[in-house]
């Protein structure tokens, strides 16, 4: 199945609304990479922050253009009629989408070489010019040319017998000019040269010869200035880095290969291959060599980006890591822990007293791995189950899993392979996790497994107790530093026993059962949010209170934005706080007067999912691992999840939906035709969500 046909599995069933009732989804996502962009031209925020920020958006706009750019460009291609709900035809949106970009693109190395780049080098970290080396500097560079970087470097003379080389994805090229005749009494002038992905981007200089503490050098300076090395005998007219942007979907038809494994580790370098998508130059490059360069990956003018520094921004997002300077960064913070927990008791007893909570980073991700860790030595354990869809190539989890299975203990783990990016990391787990003898099982084809979920099965005086960890995000010690994210313990019988028949489908093959108390993706979950909906707007339409806030990184689905709007109509009163890309027009006079859609983007990214439902006195507060689109509903396997007890179902309402919807510091609007505003606080006290946060939650016990 190409990126055109995907696109196609639309949800089943009909809106009733017309398609200028609906946001495009590309453009949706541009707007969200401009709020971030916001984030590194606040001048409140730490200098190193602002350029981590920066770095950020471009690595989005990477992915962007690998997946969603390329789509388009598959549909325009294939000439596919509309898909999304909005009805643009991809050409449309095409154009809309090379015209945001550009200015995204334009604005980022504005705000790079006026503000950041400046005020660093005031701070006493400088990235240095060709034209700023001294003697000394100029010397050392030199000399690591030769030695790091030159033995590493192939140049290839572009005629009959070298044509044009393949270009990775998204590697650092350079286009070379060139005159005069080789030793063979050749003459093409044109050459490339392609730097390798082991070579660092960014060079630090020792103190000693850079006179400073913080004085760094781009590769692309280095080799600059010493390409001339490469072509003995020949002039170097102009030296110009590009870098191309290829489609990164993978094709792999699962239904049709025998070993999805072994399919996709066979797949996974043509990603370096893919369509050509986008070109970017140094601002410097020649017209004759952009010209050749377009023509050489048949792409057109639109395509192209010139860019005046590095073209690979996103790899500088490393250097805030190198300095140490706390001052220019956030403040640092250690993570609490729930009062249960903070004197470090047994956690099988802790969750065997009752439900805990975790809201991280502001709370510890600690306890998920010690329950792992406890699991893996704890004699009394005799198995463990657990979904894995990004976890990192390090992961302390994965290696206590393995840990476990050496040990003996029954060990499952269901692994999507197919989790975009992260596919190379996930084979190797795999591998790793079969030759210690777990059970590895790769989901179910054609849906992958994104339900975040983690089962111990203990025998206890009374028979054999299950222990479960359900989650918002994903297993990844190191995004739960910087993701905001609801985990939740349980010994609760009833959630223990759906969980356990969600792993049955996983691994075996029996029909999907009635669950109790789990709403599960693709079976229940789009249908319940539907009925848990239209529920709300019949209390409305009784005249009685009716209300709905719901948190999540994208709301796209069209049949549950056609129920949004038929509850506003109704009277229910809705808040939507979607940090990414949202589909629904909100406050349209007649459609979705009582709608209100808010962005939060700030220091962490917001991930948590928190569907909240009055349910006419009796509230519901469900937390999940899937937005609202229909991909989450019917192409994966997802889990949704009610927070049972009454006071950790408040904890969720108080600490994961009302601080974002009084937040006048990170928070911004969204209007009817998809323009967000930054909130203001005016004559208010300051509010910022995850400020408060930081400060109820981190070095203190909760609740």
């Amino acid at each position: 199945m190409n990126a055109a046909a995907r696109r196609t599995r639309r949800t089943p069933g009909k809106t009733g609304f017309p398609a200028e009732h609906y946001l495009n989804r590309e453009l949706g996502l541009l707007s969200f990479n401009r709020r971030v962009l916001a984030q590194a031209e606040n001048p409140e925020h730490p200098l190193l922050e602002r350029l981590r920020f920066l770095c950020i958006v471009s690595s989005n706009l990477d992915e962007f253009f690998e997946v969603r750019v390329a789509g388009l460009q598959a549909e325009i291609e294939a000439g596919s009629a509309p898909v999304n709900p909005d009805q643009m035809r991809a050409e449309q949106v095409y154009r809309q989408v090379a015209r945001e970009a550009h200015e995204i693109v334009a604005r980022q190395y504005q705000l790079l070489n006026s503000e950041i780049l400046p005020s660093l080098e005031q701070e006493g970290i400088r990235f240095l010019r060709r034209s700023q080396f001294t003697p000394q500097q100029a010397e050392w560079i030199r000399g690591h040319f030769m030695r790091e970087v030159m033995p590493l470097l192939t140049p290839i003379g572009l005629d009959p017998a070298h044509p044009f080389p393949r270009v990775l994805n998204k590697s650092l090229n350079f286009a070379v000019e060139l005159e005069g005749k080789d030793a063979f009494g050749r003459n093409s002038g044109i050459a490339i040269v392609q730097a390798p992905r082991v070579l660092p981007r960014v060079i630090r200089l020792p103190q000693s010869v850079a006179g400073a503490e913080y004085d760094f050098v781009f590769l692309s300076s280095v080799l600059h200035g010493h390409v001339g090395e490469l072509f003995s005998g020949m002039k170097v007219l102009g030296c110009y880095q590009f870098r191309l942007t290829r489609n990164s979907d993978l094709f792999v038809d699962e239904e049709e290969v025998k070993d999805l494994r072994a399919a996709l580790r066979g797949e996974l370098p043509q990603r370096h291959f893919g369509d050509e998508v986008r070109l970017e130059v140094a601002d410097s490059c020649s017209p004759q060599i952009t010209a050749f360069l377009l023509k050489q990956f048949m792409l057109d003018e639109e395509d192209l980006y010139r860019v005046d520094g590095p073209v690979n921004l996103a790899r500088v997002i490393s250097v805030p890591d190198w300095v140490d300077r706390p001052d220019l960064k956030f403040p640092q913070f250690r993570p609490g822990l729930p009062q249960r927990l903070a004197d470090g008791r047994d956690l099988f007893q802790a969750i065997r007293e009752g439900d805990l909570l975790l809201h991280h980073p502001f709370q510890s991700f600690q306890p998920v791995i010690g329950f792992l860790q406890q699991a893996a030595r704890d004699p009394a354990v005799a198995a463990i189950k657990m979904t894995v869809y990004r976890t990192g190539s390090e992961s302390a989890l994965m290696e206590e899993l393995i840990s476990a299975a050496r040990s003996g203990k029954e060990v499952t783990v269901v692994l999507e392979l197919m989790a975009r990016f992260d596919e190379e990391a996930n084979i190797n787990w795999a591998q790793r996790l079969e030759e210690v003898g777990a059970h590895v099982v790769y989901g179910v084809v054609g849906h992958k497994t994104h339900a975040k979920m983690m089962m111990v099965v203990r025998r206890e005086g009374e028979g054999l107790r299950r222990y479960v960890h359900l989650s918002t995000g994903n297993y990844h010690p190191r995004t739960a530093r910087i993701y905001t994210d609801f985990g939740l313990f349980t010994a609760h019988e009833e959630i223990g026993n759906d969980v356990a028949q969600v792993f049955m489908q996983l691994t075996g093959l029996g029909r999907a059962t009635k669950l109790t108390h789990l709403l599960q993706s693709p079976f229940t979950l789009h249908k319940e949010m539907l009925r848990a909906i239209e529920a709300e707007t019949a209390v409305a339409t009784s005249g009685r209170e009716a209300r709905i806030i719901a948190k999540m990184n994208a709301l796209l689905e069209p049949e549950v934005i056609g129920a949004l709007y038929r509850a506003s109509q109704a009277g229910v009163q809705i808040d939507l706080i979607v940090r990414g890309v949202c589909a629904l027009r909100p406050g349209v006079p007649g459609l979705s007067d009582n709608i209100r859609v808010r962005s939060v983007v700030g220091r962490f990214l917001e991930h948590t999912r928190i569907f909240h439902f009055h349910n006419d006195g009796d509230p519901r507060v469900y937390l999940s691992s899937a937005d609202w689109m229909g991909r989450n509903f019917f192409g994966r396997v997802e889990v949704c999840f009610p927070v049972l007890d009454p006071l950790l179902r408040q904890r969720v309402i108080d600490e994961g939906l009302q601080p974002y919807l009084g937040d006048n510091s990170c928070a911004w609007t969204m209007d009817g035709d998809g323009v967000y505003t930054a909130q203001q606080p005016g004559r208010a006290a300051l509010a910022s969500a995850q400020g408060w946060l930081l400060e109820n939650l981190a070095h203190k016990p909760g609740v």
